[in-house]
């Protein structure tokens, strides 16, 4: 895996969540980019990073979203 790699899926990850203003799980984001565990969580960091995501974990069980942060203005 390299960094251009893991922009590029960075990319595929963007693109899907762009597209439907809603949270996402975890496992609707792997099955939709049918990317691996490991390319999926390096993408989901990249997002992370660059501040275009944000996550809810719920309280019961190992449920967590992802949401893409917007910014108006």
């Amino acid at each position: 895996m390299n960094v251009q790699r893991i922009g590029e899926n960075a990319g595929i990850v963007w693109r899907l969540m762009n597209g439907d203003n809603r949270k996402w799980e975890y496992s609707e984001i792997k099955e939709a980019t049918g990317l691996s565990n490991r390319d999926l969580n390096a993408a989901i960091g990249w997002l992370a990073r660059e501040g275009k995501i944000q996550f809810e974990e719920q309280k019961a069980g190992d449920c967590f979203y992802l949401e893409l942060n917007y910014y108006i203005g």
